[in-house]
C-alpha cells in the first residue's frame, strides 16, 4: 500500500471534519423528493445534489463526500464538474460500489451485497474520474435466529474483497457493515450482533491482506431496537458502542465514521459528541452521515429555486453541530442559535 491511501484515510478523518454521504440509490433518492412533493426527474435529482456541493464553506466541516453512479457523471448548472466543485471546496470525491443487499439463497430474512462482478473495471473508471475513495454497505438484520454464521460471513468475505480490489486500484475502502435497528430488540442483543460482525469482518480483512492503516470502517451506534419498549439514553448508547469499538477494532485503522441508520439529526450528533467526550480513542470517532445531515436541507430547499440558500443555510448548520461533536464540544444549545 502506497502512502497516499494513508494519507487520504486520515484526510477523510481530519479534526472537525466528517464525510457526507450523498450516495443514495435512483430508488432512495426517490422516496426524498417525493416526501417534499419533488418528482424524481435526472434534473430535480441533479439541482437538490447541486445545492448541497456548492454550499459556501462546506469544506470547513466536510472532509469528503460519497456520490452515487449517476451523480459522479453529473455537472452543476455552470457546466462545471461535480467533482471538480468538490475538489476546489477542499472536499475528496468518494463513491458507492457496491450493487445492493439481495436475499441471501436459503436464509430467509436475511441478505448478502452484491457488486463484485466487474469492481476491478469500476474502480479503474471511477480513480480516473477523480473518485479517492469507495464504500461497500453490508445489511445485518437482527431477529429470531438471526444473523446466522453464513450471513455474516458471506457478507465479511465479500466486503474483503472489496476492500482489496479499492486498494489495489489506489482508493480508499470504507467498509460499512450495518447491523440494523429495525425490530423489538435490547441494546444489549444490538451490541452482541455488532461486536460477531465486526470480528468476522476483520478476520477476513487479514486473510485478504487489506492495509487497515488506508482504509475506514463505517459502522452503526449500538442503539435500542425500534420497536423495543426500553429505550437506552444517550450516555449509555456512547457508552456501549464505543465499549463495542474497543473490543472489536485495530488500533490501525486512522478512524471510524459513524452512519446515522435510521436516528433523527439531532440524536445522531449528541451520541456522537458524547463519545468524543469519553477519549482519547484509539482512532478518529467521525461521522458519514446520510439522512441526518440532508434531511433539514431538504425540506428547507422542498425542490424550489428560490430556496437555495435555506437548503444550504441548513445543510451548513447541521455540518457544523456535527463538526463540534467531533471533539465533544456540541451542545444541544447550538440548535437554537442556528
Amino acid at each position: 500500500m502506497g502512502d497516499g491511501l494513508s494519507a487520504t484515510a486520515s484526510a477523510l478523518v481530519a479534526p472537525g471534519q466528517g464525510i457526507l454521504a450523498a450516495d443514495e440509490s435512483t430508488g432512495t433518492i426517490e422516496k426524498r423528493l417525493k416526501s417534499i412533493d419533488v418528482e424524481s426527474t435526472e434534473e430535480r435529482r441533479r439541482a437538490y445534489r447541486e445545492m448541497l456541493f456548492t454550499t459556501d464553506g462546506l469544506g470547513e466541516y466536510i472532509s469528503g463526500v460519497i456520490l452515487y453512479d449517476e451523480t459522479i457523471r453529473q455537472s452543476a448548472s455552470d457546466g462545471r464538474r461535480f467533482v471538480d466543485i468538490l475538489t476546489a471546496g477542499d472536499m475528496i470525491p468518494g463513491i458507492k460500489v457496491d450493487t445492493g443487499a439481495k436475499p441471501l439463497a436459503g436464509f430467509p430474512g436475511e441478505t448478502v451485497t452484491e457488486g463484485l462482478d466487474g469492481l476491478r473495471e469500476r474502480l479503474a473508471e471511477y480513480r480516473e474520474m477523480g473518485a479517492r475513495f469507495a464504500k461497500w454497505r453490508a445489511v445485518i438484520a437482527i431477529g429470531d435466529g438471526i444473523p446466522t454464521d453464513t450471513c455474516i460471513q458471506a457478507n465479511s468475505e465479500a466486503m474483503a474483497r472489496y476492500a482489496a480490489l479499492c486498494q489495489e486500484a489506489d482508493i480508499v475502502p470504507i467498509v460499512e457493515p450495518e447491523t440494523l435497528m429495525d425490530g423489538g430488540h435490547s441494546i444489549e442483543r444490538h451490541g452482541e450482533v455488532t461486536a460477531r460482525v465486526l470480528e468476522a469482518m476483520f478476520d477476513r480483512l487479514f486473510h485478504h491482506d487489506v492495509a487497515l492503516e488506508g482504509a475506514l470502517l463505517k459502522v452503526n451506534m449500538v442503539l435500542s431496537g425500534k420497536e423495543a419498549a426500553a429505550q437506552a439514553g444517550a450516555e449509555e448508547v456512547a457508552e456501549r458502542t464505543v465499549a463495542v469499538l474497543r473490543a472489536t477494532v485495530p488500533p490501525a485503522i486512522p478512524g471510524i465514521v459513524f452512519l446515522s441508520g435510521g436516528q433523527a439529526d439531532v440524536p445522531a450528533t449528541d451520541h456522537l459528541s458524547i463519545m468524543n467526550r469519553m477519549g482519547p480513542h484509539p482512532w478518529e470517532l467521525s461521522f458519514s452521515y446520510g439522512r441526518a445531515l440532508q434531511a433539514p436541507a431538504l425540506k428547507a430547499w422542498s425542490g424550489k429555486d428560490e430556496n437555495v440558500a435555506a437548503g444550504q443555510s441548513a445543510l451548513l448548520h447541521r455540518s457544523r453541530c456535527n463538526g463540534a461533536a467531533r471533539t465533544g464540544a456540541y451542545t444541544q444549545s447550538m440548535e437554537s442559535a442556528a
